[in-house]
């Protein structure tokens, strides 16, 4: 009896379906479609410290590029989903065990397809972790040589490492020289100074920086490393003015950049600054400085400043803008070019998700980003910036230097752009070696 019922309740559903698909064979697709199994979901992997404001703004850059990838129909139909992990990594006392367990647990638990990490420290461990886990990471806070030395040197290990910013220590110090010297066009000056936090990563810079400035016939007349966390400048500018220098070159990393900034302003110290004040790239740096940042150059980014360096540029801006509230950091705006337009562009011309393949197609990536016009990376999976920014279009540039004018962020750096956007360097009101010179 129950074998008969079977077949009964069988033969309905045959002849219902029959019934539908002769009524319109897209009812059929649809009934037959919903009930098959959906292409896995690509999960990009964000292994940062997601409470703190630089993990927070990757992950929000990596959500929002995922989303807009979606909304075009995915990735050889297959969307893009972000999955996180908390590495605590932007932590006084960093701890590397409690990162590489967030990153392994992103892998491993969390099934994560590729990795963007944030990583300054602990990026020799990530790179290692990804290498034995044979996952693509890409990285997007790190100016250590040795991470794109292990490709070249051993390869089939580290192959699936990438640099998408910051450029490395020498590429960085000599797009910082090749700044100066424009700087030096507009002023005539020739006497520098720099200061920086006292951190492994920033020596390997300086002593770059100081090699590179030697070379290129600049007098460097003073140099400090300060302990991180000092908050008091009172005796570096003291020593830096002693010394007779024109240009400081910062290396100072925020929040000390406040006071920094202050103490430049209120003791009118005679010296331009230019180099690497990462506070003054901020929106809010303006009034966070009470307007003493007037006049402050600084290392910057196209797309916090609102200048449309590619057709992404401006798009991206207020994309996240309007998603999130607030201007993109530089690590979110990399992020956000590795899940909207750097990944997405190697898996569609792989053709595949394999890793393997896409390693390749990243290899021969040249694809417009918001941070340049032709993105690509070296041999040894580093960003490429050419061998000097001078050969190189504008919108190309990995290096830009704004100015703080009358609360705006001011291109003067590269000359093209800086006159492109109609605008001028600027010397400090007060008195200085700038005094008996008109505004360049």
């Amino acid at each position: 009896m129950d074998s008969k019922a079977l077949t009964k309740i069988q033969s309905v559903a045959l002849i219902a379906i029959v019934v539908v698909a002769a009524a319109g064979g897209s009812v059929w697709y649809v009934f037959w479609s919903v009930n098959q199994p959906h292409s896995e979901d690509i999960r990009i992997g964000i292994c940062a410290d997601l409470d703190q404001r630089i993990g927070k703004s990757v992950w929000q850059a990596a959500v929002l590029a995922a989303e807009q990838v979606n909304a075009e129909g995915g990735v050889l139909g297959r969307n893009f989903t972000v999955v996180a992990e908390d590495d605590d990594g932007e932590a006084v006392a960093m701890d590397i065990v409690v990162a590489s367990n967030a990153l392994t647990k992103l892998i491993t638990v969390d099934k994560a397809d590729y990795i963007v990490a944030p990583q300054t420290i602990n990026a020799i461990a990530f790179q290692d972790i990804c290498a034995e886990q044979k996952k693509i990471y890409f990285s997007v806070y790190t100016v250590q040589e040795e991470l794109t030395q292990r490709v070249l040197d051993n390869y089939d290990k580290y192959k699936y490492f990438f640099r998408v910013w910051s450029q490395n220590t020498t590429s960085l110090s000599d797009s910082m020289v090749e700044s100066l010297i424009t700087l030096r066009n507009y002023t005539g000056f020739n006497k520098v100074a720099y200061i920086s936090s006292d951190i492994t990563s920033n020596r390997l810079y300086i002593s770059a920086l100081s090699k590179s400035l030697t070379s290129h016939d600049f007098e460097v007349v003073y140099g400090v490393m300060y302990p991180p966390g000092t908050t008091d400048f009172a005796s570096y500018f003291a020593n830096i003015e002693a010394s007779g220098a024109q240009i400081l070159i910062p290396f100072v990393t925020m929040p000390v950049g406040i006071p920094f900034t202050k103490e430049w302003c209120t003791r009118e110290s005679p010296c331009l600054i230019w180099g690497t004040l990462s506070i003054a790239a901020e929106p809010d740096f303006w009034n966070v400085t009470d307007g003493k940042g007037e006049y402050v150059s600084f290392s910057g980014l196209p797309i916090v400043s609102g200048y449309p360096l590619t057709g992404k540029t401006i798009p991206t801006r207020e994309a996240y803008v309007q998603r999130w509230g607030s201007t993109p950091k530089t690590p979110a705006v990399a992020t956000y070019d590795i899940v909207r337009f750097i990944l997405p562009d190697a898996i569609k011309r792989a053709g595949t998700t394999e890793t393997e393949v896409v390693i390749k197609a990243l290899e021969t990536t040249n694809v417009e980003t918001s941070m340049t016009k032709h993105f690509a990376f070296t041999s040894s999976h580093d960003v490429f910036v050419g061998a000097t920014e001078s050969n190189k279009p504008a919108e190309d540039y990995f290096l830009w230097e704004f100015q703080w004018q009358d609360g705006i962020q001011v291109p003067v750096y590269p000359k093209e752009i800086m006159e492109n956007a109609g605008a001028t360097y600027k010397y400090p009101s007060w008195n200085g070696p700038w005094s008996q010179k008109q505004t360049p």
